[in-house]
């Protein structure tokens, strides 16, 4: 008996969850008070939606971090970083666009797969038509994929945002997909140096380069040394 009496209280320390209290003056709460954490939603800011929202409703997107006019970046420490960006984009486009498709892909050794089609076409859209207007058909599924991953607003949810005139084609989640992909293709035609920008600020802010990552090194540590003492 003295062996059970000291069991029992290991047990109870090894598994605290097993332990049920034993009192019963702490007052019981009705299930129908208590809201199950599976029926509340979260946005993308990691704001709870509220008891009323729906299952299905779209939930609202977190802006880009940069503005699509802010081609010299923003004052703090990825300035420098910024700086590159704007300058390939107006130079170079096909080394920004194959550099971006490489950092949103993860996987090294893309950037030529996507960097050599985009300059055949900007070759032969300057050489025919004396513009860039092939290149962009091209780059704009880019734009699509950034927007996707990181749970981006697109235009037509900035819009709706800014004047509400978007606010039908936001009602459906697949009609608002086909006007947000619309609004990224035109993008692209449009404004296609600036988007190859911004989308380039905003995977470096998101997203380490693939080439750089750091492989783990095995530290091989000596031993201390050892002093043998005398036998008494």
């Amino acid at each position: 008996m003295a062996d059970d009496k000291q069991i029992k209280p290991n047990l109870e320390e090894v598994s605290p969850l097993l332990h049920q209290p034993q009192s019963d003056d702490k007052p019981k709460i009705e299930p129908s008070s208590v809201t199950p954490e599976f029926l509340l939603g979260w946005t993308a800011d990691g704001l709870p939606l509220g008891h009323g929202s729906v299952v299905g409703q779209p939930m609202g997107r977190a802006p880009w971090s940069s503005s699509i006019c802010a081609c010299l970046g923003q004052n703090d420490h990825f300035c420098s970083s910024d700086l590159e960006v704007c300058l390939l984009g107006s130079v170079a486009p096909c080394v920004l666009y194959g550099s971006n498709v490489e950092r949103l892909g993860s996987a090294p050794g893309t950037f030529a797969n996507h960097c050599l089609p985009y300059s055949g076409l900007y070759i032969i859209g300057n050489y025919c038509f004396a513009s860039n207007c092939l290149a962009p058909w091209f780059s704009y599924p880019s734009r699509t994929a950034i927007r996707r991953r990181f749970n981006l607003e697109g235009s037509c949810e900035a819009l709706d945002r800014s004047c509400g005139c978007c606010g039908s084609f936001l009602e459906d989640e697949a009609q608002r997909e086909q006007c947000e992909s619309a609004c990224d293709l035109a993008t692209h035609v449009f404004c296609h140096v600036c988007a190859l920008c911004q989308e380039g600020r905003e995977l470096r802010r998101r997203l380490p380069h693939p080439g750089f990552n750091a492989q783990p090194v095995l530290v091989m540590i000596p031993p201390a040394e050892q002093t043998m003492g005398r036998e008494a």
